[in-house]
């Protein structure tokens, strides 16, 4: 099964690099179509990508920052693969974990795949505020859509790619997330949790969603679930 890996960067020269040799050496031998979009980065982005990139891999660039929401629309419009995965390149997320990200897709078990940080004991926890704001947005989602989700905000989302294309997306943003969470349980298509690593990154090393991404996500959950009402 191939897996469309989107790659939405901004300024994240520092990293980018790290971020594609765990893409390819954690998963050799797997059927991988990397797509990177920098969108509108000022220091080098672009160019570390190139350099970076192994041959086949797509590195798209935006004149100007979009936000993620677009970023990976912009990569998703260029994916080929059987199912799409969302991944950061700050190495938050450890690319080791496609794995057991894409198995219950392979075996039929799920469209939708989600890594929760929660679900694995031993993970380190980021800002308090950012804890916790996490798992408020996971108990509004399940409030108002009536699921069991342990880690609505995650980056890792896996979706069969006919599905994620099929949503109409209008996200510019960090509200992707909500949207395509509202947009599958609203299909009522269950979205299947498996445990992930987790490893946070400081303010100072770039973290970039701020408080205000939280009250925009727990908004287009809340605006999503009332147009369907």
């Amino acid at each position: 099964m191939k897996i469309s890996v989107l790659i939405p960067a901004y300024n994240e020269a520092r990293t980018i690099a790290r971020c594609l040799e765990a893409v390819y050496g954690r998963n050799a031998g797997r059927d991988l179509e990397v797509i990177i979009v920098d969108d509108g980065s000022s220091d080098g982005t672009y160019e570390a990508a190139v350099a970076a990139a192994k041959p086949g891999t797509k590195v798209l660039k935006h004149a100007k920052n979009s936000g993620k929401g677009t970023a990976i629309r912009t990569a998703l419009a260029q994916a080929t693969g059987d199912v799409v995965l969302i991944q950061d390149a700050d190495l938050e997320y450890d690319p080791a974990d496609y794995g057991a990200l894409i198995q219950p897709i392979e075996e039929g078990r799920a469209e939708v795949v989600y890594g929760s940080r929660h679900l694995s004991a031993g993970n380190e926890r980021s800002y308090a505020r950012y804890y916790w704001g996490g798992r408020l947005v996971s108990v509004w989602t399940n409030l108002l859509y009536g699921s069991s989700l342990t880690d609505e905000p995650t980056c890792y989302k896996l979706f069969k790619i006919g599905l994620i294309r099929s949503f109409d997306l209008k996200c510019t943003g960090f509200e992707f997330c909500p949207e395509v969470t509202a947009k599958t349980l609203l299909r009522g298509i269950p979205i299947l949790e498996v445990p992930i690593s987790y490893h946070p990154r400081r303010i100072e090393e770039g973290k970039k969603i701020r408080w205000h991404d939280g009250i925009e996500a727990l908004w287009t959950l809340l605006k999503l679930r009332c147009s369907r009402a």
